[in-house]
């Protein structure tokens, strides 16, 4: 009997200890398909990447910012751009008044390195156009993009829309369009209608503050964030011309 029970025992034994050792395989392999998956996601978003300023900009995953903006005597306005992750300020905007000429904004990456300069078209030329245009400039001089925002008087249809240099392959005349409320509620869509950027503000921050100061930004992965915010910096400017008596 006891030879029997001792028999049994072993048995059980062995078979937990298989047991264990199969349960670490599944777990094993398990993590190996997690990693996979992972690193076929972040190729994914490599080879999705749309580089207008730079690669570099081009993030593999989906990131969001927080947008803090300036009153004028600092910097002349415009704002701040944090990564919600790491909480490092990665991009900066200089308002005009800074730099003595409205209509035009400088945007900084997070050292303070020039990155664009945004330049409006002339108040007069203006007035008598069927658009408020904005232009997007490297070191400049060359053109990176090109904005139209219809004067609601002329122009029926109130979408923002935006061409890229060089042109990219589209029918429809533009490379991406800005759609519903700045700061609100408002997304960037590309040519095909996919959404690659989302503009909004949380709700508790809404409900405490009456001023539009801080709004995130979330922007789709690949796509060029250098390039999102020197739209954001025209929008707000537009923002803050259309919803204040005086700005510089």
């Amino acid at each position: 009997m006891n030879t029997l029970y001792l028999g049994q025992a072993l048995y059980i034994k062995q078979t937990n200890v298989g047991m264990g050792e199969e349960q670490e395989k599944v777990e094993v392999l398990a993590q190996e398909i997690k990693e996979t998956e992972r690193k076929n996601h972040r190729a994914a978003g490599m080879a999705n990447m749309m580089p207008i300023i730079s690669k570099l900009y081009c993030s593999p995953s989906r990131t969001v910012f927080a947008v803090r903006r300036r009153p004028h005597v600092v910097s002349g306005g415009g704002f701040v751009v944090t990564d919600c992750c790491t909480d490092k300020v990665v991009f900066r905007v200089d308002g005009s008044c800074i730099h003595g000429t409205s209509g035009q904004l400088i945007l900084k990456d997070g050292d303070g390195n020039d990155l664009l300069v945004l330049r409006r078209k002339g108040w007069l030329v203006e007035a008598l156009s069927m658009y408020k245009k904005w232009k997007g400039y490297q070191r400049s001089q060359n053109l990176v993009f090109s904005l139209k925002k219809p004067n609601s008087f002329f122009v029926k249809n109130s979408a923002i829309r935006i061409c890229t240099e060089p042109r990219a392959v589209s029918n429809k005349g533009w490379d991406f369009e800005v759609r519903g409320y700045f700061p609100d509620n408002c997304t960037m869509v590309d040519s095909r209608g996919n959404i690659v950027v989302q503009v909004g503000m949380e709700k508790e921050v809404e409900e405490v503050m009456e001023s539009k100061d801080f709004y995130h930004v979330v922007v789709k992965q690949g796509m060029d964030q250098a390039f999102v915010f020197g739209v954001i910096a025209i929008l707000d400017y537009i923002y803050s011309e259309s919803s204040q008596s005086a700005y510089c």
